[in-house]
């Protein structure tokens, strides 16, 4: 297991130098014979080789844990007041799914997920006819409400389980169940599983493949599941209602033209598919799903996205630069932290070690960027990315955690909600019960 928890290798012929050598307390200070100690460890290794094992186990593998302790500590103490108090802010809200808004220009039902392309804009020249697309500017006009309530959803039932994990209280957990229940259960209020008329273009399409991007914010709504799960709050019937649905997505997002045509995407939304197939696939237990999105972590994103420097030319390409690049690395360390592919490289080297060695000059100074500026929210980049404290706690690397902090928490506009779609840093750090 990669991340916070892998087994750390011992040179057995090291800790026989250091026994032999008196360097452990208590120790007889005489020298041993280093030669005649590797040949006995050698013989009982073949004959015993449970002996590595037991030593990995029981002497390197705390040292590691330790380190990542200290990691994942200080993330509960830079989160815990922000989101237990968010998470009192969240308690009266009331649900609010698909149902509670309708589109007259969706060609779905009142439970069928709608919205709109967002970079596109009546033509001038025709009024009355087909959209245009202007890169990097968002319509006002373009229906929203349901891309909203899913943002805020997961925003939500993220914050309350994280409190819930911090705290142990009751209510956050059963505020969380509210607003699961009534997207995945309650039948005059849940969501379709399918995203069929994401993303549509004024008379050009009803939906695309492209709009499957908008649900990433339910990759944290399946973390807060699994949690839960756990918890006396969340019944075995919900849970195995909300497999099914997840189930049933998953099932739409592999067989689909629109989810065939996003995990072909060659940017960001071929990262984002494979993060949220990954995140579904894990909560139902679908090996197959989650071998394909391992192999296309290393296939595709590291082979045919990322340059040898560690950027993303297809991102670098766009209006905002800044915000999909960092955008796109969000997901690829998604990716890499789900499947366990945070040290898969290339021979050339390529990794995501060395995407975070690209990024993390302009991201301490963005003013250092070496391309165009984004033509939008400038201002607001770069946030809290979850590349940061994925990297923190795989690298075992307080740099990073820093990093992370001195960036703002807020969201000053609802791009930057929409953008950030992993909030909560206490729902990936491996705490599966309450601390509390």
């Amino acid at each position: 297991m990669s991340g916070c928890y892998p087994l750390l290798l011992i040179n057995k012929a090291d800790e026989v130098h250091n026994i032999a050598n008196g360097k452990y307390k208590g120790m007889n200070k005489k020298k041993i014979n280093l030669s005649s100690m590797k040949v006995i460890l050698l013989f009982l290794l073949i004959l015993y080789p449970a002996i590595g094992v037991i030593a990995i186990n029981t002497d390197a593998q705390p040292v590691k844990r330790l380190y990542c302790e200290r990691v994942r500590n200080e993330i509960i103490k830079i989160e815990e007041q922000r989101v237990v108090s968010l998470a009192d802010s969240f308690l009266l809200e009331k649900p609010i799914t698909v149902t509670a808004s309708f589109c007259i220009r969706s060609a779905g039902g009142i439970h069928d997920y709608y919205s709109e392309a967002t970079y596109w804009w009546p033509n001038s020249e025709n009024p009355d006819g087909a959209y245009i697309r202007r890169d990097g500017l968002n319509n006002p006009e373009n229906f929203d409400d349901h891309l909203k309530a899913i943002g805020r959803f997961s925003w939500i039932v993220g914050t309350e389980t994280s409190a819930y994990l911090l705290t142990g209280k009751e209510k956050y957990a059963v505020q969380a169940m509210k607003h699961l229940q009534a997207w995945f259960v309650d039948s005059t209020t849940l969501m379709h599983p399918h995203l069929l008329y994401a993303q549509a273009i004024k008379g050009v399409n009803t939906g695309r493949g492209i709009g499957i991007i908008d649900a990433i914010s339910l990759i944290e709504v399946v973390k807060s599941i699994e949690v839960l799960q756990k918890s006396p709050y969340l019944s075995n019937y919900d849970f195995i209602v909300m497999k099914q649905w997840f189930r049933d997505f998953l099932n739409w997002l592999n067989t689909h033209q629109y989810g065939i045509d996003e995990m072909n995407a060659k940017n960001n939304h071929g990262t984002w598919w494979h993060a949220q197939v990954a995140a579904y696939a894990k909560l139902i237990d679908d090996s197959i799903s989650l071998k394909k999105c391992k192999n296309f972590y290393l296939d595709q994103l590291l082979r045919k996205q990322m340059s040898y420097d560690g950027s993303f030319p297809l991102e670098i390409e766009r209006t905002k630069p800044f915000a999909y690049s960092l955008f796109n690395l969000d997901g690829a360390a998604t990716l890499a932290w789900l499947t366990g592919s945070w040290n898969n490289k290339l021979p050339d080297g390529r990794s995501m070690n060395i995407a975070l060695e690209f990024i993390k000059p302009f991201v301490i100074d963005k003013n250092s960027w070496r391309f165009p500026k984004d033509v939008l929210r400038w201002d607001e980049q770069p946030g809290r990315r979850p590349f940061m404290f994925f990297a923190a706690m795989n690298l075992n690397d307080f740099e990073w955690i820093k990093i992370w902090k001195d960036c703002d928490a807020g969201f000053p506009s609802d791009e930057s909600k929409r953008n950030m779609p992993l909030k909560n840093p206490i729902l990936w750090i491996g705490i599966s019960e309450p601390i509390k």
